[in-house]
């Protein structure tokens, strides 16, 4: 995510592919499936113990404990999506969900909120349900055994009114999605948590003087008369974070980028013509990012450009998502807008194809999409694109940045309502300094090798702060935890390797003491 309100800094001298379906694991049959409900009832009759408390429930995370749910790992998620043509009424849709139980379940959790549930059935039984807050707990008509595999299928509406706090994004013409973070389940039923990834398959049913897009490649359009369905699929595992459908008078313009990549930019097409410049800079920004991390890891990427305000850009797998008018603004130089479309770009690597364990982990994510983005700035800016003055001014911030939003890899919790919050100086140029100290510690050298590791060990994975510690003290050969773990948790910032004269400005502010 790239928050626009930045802003590049005055010089002293100026001015102002289809993925195979995971194989099913044992289903009960009809009369195996008779035969537990029976069960389950007579065990109620004769007594059994009370089952566990049914409300709501979360994976613990520090920054958004009620989401994520346990007990279970989604594999699949395929989404329908029926609409008509209005952005400010709900959508009927259908959400299908091929889960694998972790341990033995009377009832499990999804996240879900900003629709009605019609009806739910587990194993092609129905299930009861009931709302519990952002939860929505199903209760099977059969005990379910762990390693066991399931399919759900939730029939719902999906409301793109109410508050701004991530999910559907209403654009000029239509919708697109914002889901960072944690937010997805705004639209459809889901493990909304990025330590869950699963794949994805997308079936969006719109008039036919639309186009649909969404993440991973099109599989088809089909249908008769005034509407149309448009089919994606995923060729690799995807946090709900990361998931995105346009839905808008829209054009798709395909091209190629290294080695044969399959790049497709979304447009309004009003905008078209004068949008082209900058979307056909994406080749060479694909080209660049592999020249230092490696080959770009996902099946195609592209820029979506919606006529909306978000107050963000955002890198939804395959499909950045970027405000119009970003582009259409005449008062930022054109490097500065290039390296805000390689900050969203770096993520495909930095946040998509490695995600977050925990939220609190998500520093790992911005701070290398900031790396880049400054680097690439330097390359191609004036001179307010210095990276090492970009980070001396972090450095001189970075100790109020820990104060306001806690260190780079324990940020403090957002308020109520304003998910985003955590999104604060501190995990951008504050997360980008502890890379530019550790490769001050470590070499050039040992710190593009972390880079490269990191991305390959990790990909289509989850990965946290001690794994990135664990690998760079690996890579550097040399024991980095103390070093960097006051870099990512101490209250006040440390000493900067081969700057002993830059200070923050609290320290510069006091005065000097003689002997």
């Amino acid at each position: 995510m790239t928050l626009p309100s930045r802003r590049p800094p005055r010089a002293p001298d100026s001015p102002a592919c289809t993925p195979p379906r995971a194989p099913r694991g044992r289903v009960l049959s009809p009369a195996g499936r008779r035969a537990a409900a029976l069960g389950l009832a007579a065990l109620t009759v004769l007594g059994a113990a009370a089952p566990p408390d049914t409300g709501a429930r979360g994976i613990g995370d520090r920054l958004f404990p009620t989401l994520g749910n346990p007990g279970y790992d989604v594999m699949s998620y395929d989404l329908s999506l029926d609409y008509r043509g209005r952005n400010d009424r709900p959508l009927n849709a259908v959400t299908e969900i091929t889960a694998r139980a972790t341990t033995e379940l009377d009832h499990l959790n999804l996240d879900f909120a900003h629709g009605t549930v019609r009806s739910v059935s587990v194993e092609g039984l129905p299930a009861r349900f009931e709302r519990h807050g952002e939860d929505l707990v199903l209760t099977p008509a059969f005990p379910v055994f762990r390693g066991q595999e399931l399919r759900i299928v939730v029939r719902h509406t999906s409301d793109p009114r109410g508050k701004a706090d991530g999910g559907w994004v209403r654009t000029a013409d239509g919708l697109a999605m914002a889901n960072q973070a944690d937010a997805a389940h705004r639209v459809f039923p889901c493990n909304d948590h990025p330590s869950d990834k699963a794949y994805f398959g997308f079936h969006i049913t719109a008039p036919r003087n639309l186009t649909v897009v969404a993440n991973g490649l099109p599989l088809g359009a089909g249908g008769r008369g005034p509407r149309r369905t448009w089919t994606y699929r995923t060729a690799h595992p995807m946090a709900t974070e990361l998931a995105q459908v346009s839905i808008g008078k829209s054009s798709v313009l395909p091209r190629r980028g290294p080695h044969g990549l399959y790049l497709r930019d979304v447009v309004p097409t009003a905008d078209r013509k004068a949008l082209a410049p900058w979307l056909a800079k994406t080749p060479d920004q694909v080209a660049w990012m592999e020249r230092r991390v490696g080959r770009f890891p996902f099946e195609s990427y592209g820029v979506l450009i919606a006529d909306a305000t978000t107050g963000f850009e955002l890198e939804t797998q395959t499909l950045s998502l970027f405000e119009k008018r970003l582009f259409t603004t005449k008062q930022l130089p054109a490097w500065y807008i290039e390296s805000i479309m390689v900050h969203e770009l770096s993520h495909q690597w930095f946040g998509d194809s490695v995600s977050p364990r925990r939220w609190s982990d998500v520093w790992l994510n911005e701070a290398h999409a900031t790396w880049y983005e400054a680097l690439y700035a330097q390359e191609k800016g004036d001179s307010r694109a210095s990276m090492e003055a970009r980070m001396r001014r972090a450095y001189e911030s970075s100790d109020s940045w820990r104060a306001d939003g806690g260190p780079p890899a324990a940020p403090k919790p957002p308020a109520p309502g304003q998910k985003i919050g955590i999104f604060r100086p501190a995990v951008y140029d504050g997360s980008a300094l502890v890379l530019y100290a550790l490769r001050q510690k470590i070499g050039s050298a040992a710190f593009d090798r972390l880079q490269r590791i990191w991305v390959a060990r990790h990909r289509d994975g989850v990965a946290n702060t001690a794994d990135f510690l664990a690998l760079a003290s690996d890579v550097a050969g040399q024991d980095l935890s103390g070093f960097l773990h006051d870099w990512l948790y101490a209250r006040h910032t440390p000493a900067m390797p081969g700057h002993p004269g830059w200070k923050t400005k609290a320290a510069a502010a006091k005065p000097a003491h003689g002997r």
